[in-house]
């Protein structure tokens, strides 16, 4: 089963995919934010389009485990999709993976200019990745 994951953002919206064995976590594209029910729409679109059988959303937890006010936006987004499409929608701690991402691009070589560029669809890659990890024996 392919998994969609988001990570939510003020402005863009980052968007991975799983390979169908739910393995492997793939970066897919970047949504520019527009509005929560529009943003709902086309992330349902995009699940529809590569018939995923769940959605994951990146939801910032502080060091003690506890939502920050960035959740806030998670959560809005997760009942705007739950409006927009039957899919299961699970949160998932995205704590770090914007940091992950950039070491990242840092390790596959890309140049300092091109790593200021967008970290959304690595960040979500990352989110995906480490859910798929958590959930490997399941």
């Amino acid at each position: 089963m392919r998994i969609l994951a988001i990570d939510p953002g003020e402005k863009h919206i980052g968007i991975a995919i799983s390979d169908p064995t739910g393995t492997i976590a793939t970066p897919l594209t970047v949504l520019q934010h527009i509005s929560r029910p529009l943003d709902a729409s086309a992330i349902a679109d995009l699940a529809n389009q590569y018939e995923t059988g769940m959605i994951v959303i990146g939801k910032s937890m502080d060091e003690e485990g506890r939502p920050t006010p960035q959740s806030r936006r998670a959560d809005r987004l997760a009942e705007a999709l739950q409006q927009q499409c039957i899919l299961p929608v699970t949160m998932w701690d995205e704590s770090f993976s914007t940091q992950e991402a950039r070491q990242a691009r840092i390790e596959m070589g890309t140049r300092r200019k091109k790593r200021h560029g967008h970290l959304d669809e690595m960040a979500a890659t990352v989110i995906l990745q480490s859910y798929l990890d958590a959930n490997s024996n399941l």
